[in-house]
């Protein structure tokens, strides 16, 4: 005899003890026969401890009566709960054991009534239930549904945050006669107005960190693409993270071997002005790669050949088309900026100013044929100019100087050297007055020596 419970979490077998509890497998039995247990709430979760439900709408709740057994539904409230057996044998050995809720009777301390409410264990060795709950089922499948809800967000009173609740009951098999007046309802019934009132955050409504598969994807792979942005831009690689591609560029590849750049050029020619047309070569043996880069003078003409051009037939190969994505050049760009700033003794790692601008700029007139880049201030490119010429003159200047002042005070001018010719040589001491006064002193030495001797 089992039951199937479709949850929220996940669905759960269980089969019923009818040996050991027969009335309270009956009563449970026909409450599920009935769809009584429908969109009924998981209002208890204590971790790894037990989960409780069965009230339709849960204890506490306006117009709740805390859940009424099978007789009490077909014969009125004072039928509401019944007088229940606890075998002693049965003990919450172990998780997974399903035990109807109780309360002492007010008439008999001895006693202990249940009406619909039951209780899940979500541990071993819970013996505090002993006596208290009365075993009548254990679970046999859905394990992984016991651990969802074990795992669920629960308020300061045990309730979960999103709310978990029975779909549906299917009866696998019942042993038992149905009580007089039980109608069986045909297909499931809906949910009561004071059942929906209960919904705290629904199953189904999405919160503000979930989203829908794809959505989340794409939000995962631009966080991903700013991640390695900022990193490319930290080691230098890039001007600044939010650099874009141009969007007058083309990519094609697939093409033949054979084709050139000319006839890349010229075939492409006709939708606009092309600023550089680009096949890209094997750096040491110069072969094609098959794959080049086509830069329009404006972005319409780059559309428009995007559009005309896609699975052309070149040189016996369907080419593909698409739009630029490399910042390689832009990246060439600024480096080549920024170290001529840093060669002026200004500047640092942050390059020139105007980059933020984050723009491309277009070639006016042709000119750099083989570039594009970014998009300068016309006074700060202004200054730039100055400040190179202002550099070249320095240089020229520095070249043109023909010696050094500190190497004419240390040895003399050319005319010194050569015996003493010209006014600087007379003025502070020729180098043949040098020579004069090292021979006075070697003849000084040298008599010297001789007195010595002839002592």
């Amino acid at each position: 005899m089992s039951v199937l419970l479709e949850t929220s979490a996940g669905d759960i077998v269980i089969d019923l003890l009818v040996d050991y509890a027969p009335k309270l497998c009956e009563n449970f039995l026909k409450l599920c026969k009935i769809k009584y247990y429908n969109f009924s709430p998981v209002y208890n979760v204590q971790k790894n401890f037990s989960f409780q439900t069965g009230d339709p709408i849960g204890p506490g709740a306006p117009g709740s009566d805390d859940g009424s057994s099978i007789w009490g539904v077909l014969n009125g409230p004072s039928k509401r709960t019944f007088v229940v057996d606890i075998h002693p044998k049965l003990k919450h050995a172990e998780r997974g054991t399903v035990s109807m809720a109780t309360i002492v009777s007010p008439r008999d301390p001895d006693e202990r009534l249940a009406g619909s409410q039951f209780i899940i264990t979500l541990g071993d060795d819970l013996d505090y239930l002993d006596g208290k709950a009365a075993i009548f089922g254990k679970v046999v499948e859905g394990f992984d549904a016991l651990e969802k809800i074990n795992d669920a967000f629960c308020d300061d009173k045990h309730k979960p945050m999103v709310d978990i609740r029975i779909k549906h009951t299917v009866i696998l098999d019942d042993p038992y006669d149905d009580p007089p007046g039980l109608v069986e309802p045909p297909e499931s019934p809906v949910p009561t107005p004071a059942q929906l009132a209960t919904v705290r955050i629904g199953e189904d409504d999405k919160l503000d960190e979930e989203g829908d598969a794809e959505a989340t994807e794409k939000a995962r792979r631009e966080r991903e693409a700013r991640a390695q942005a900022l990193t490319l831009e930290m080691v230098g690689d890039l001007p600044f993270a939010e650099v874009k591609p141009p969007e007058n560029v083309l990519f094609v590849c697939k093409l033949n071997p054979v084709t050139t750049d000319e006839d890349l050029e010229l075939i492409f020619s006709r939708f606009g002005k092309i600023l550089s047309c680009e096949v890209i070569r094997d750096k040491r043996t110069g072969d094609s790669l098959q794959y080049a880069f086509i830069e329009y003078e404006d972005q319409a003409s780059c559309e428009q050949a995007y559009f005309k051009m896609q699975g052309v037939l070149i040189d016996d190969h369907r080419i593909h088309v698409d739009f630029s994505q490399s910042v390689s050049k832009l990246s060439d760009t600024w480096r080549t900026a920024t170290n001529s700033k840093r060669r002026h003794g200004s500047g640092g790692f942050g390059g020139v100013s105007g980059l933020e601008k984050r723009r491309q700029y277009k070639v006016e007139g042709g000119e750099r044929r083989d570039k594009y880049g970014m998009v300068y201030d016309e006074e700060e490119l202004r200054r730039r100019h100055e400040r190179d010429e202002k550099h070249r003159e320095d240089e020229k200047r520095d070249r043109s100087r023909s010696r050094s002042p500190q190497r004419d005070r240390d040895y003399g001018s050319r005319d010194d050297r050569r015996g003493g010719r010209g006014d600087r040589g007379r003025a502070s001491g020729s180098g043949r007055d040098r020579f004069d006064d090292r021979d006075r002193d070697r003849d000084r030495r040298g008599r010297r020596d001789d007195n010595y001797r002839r002592r």
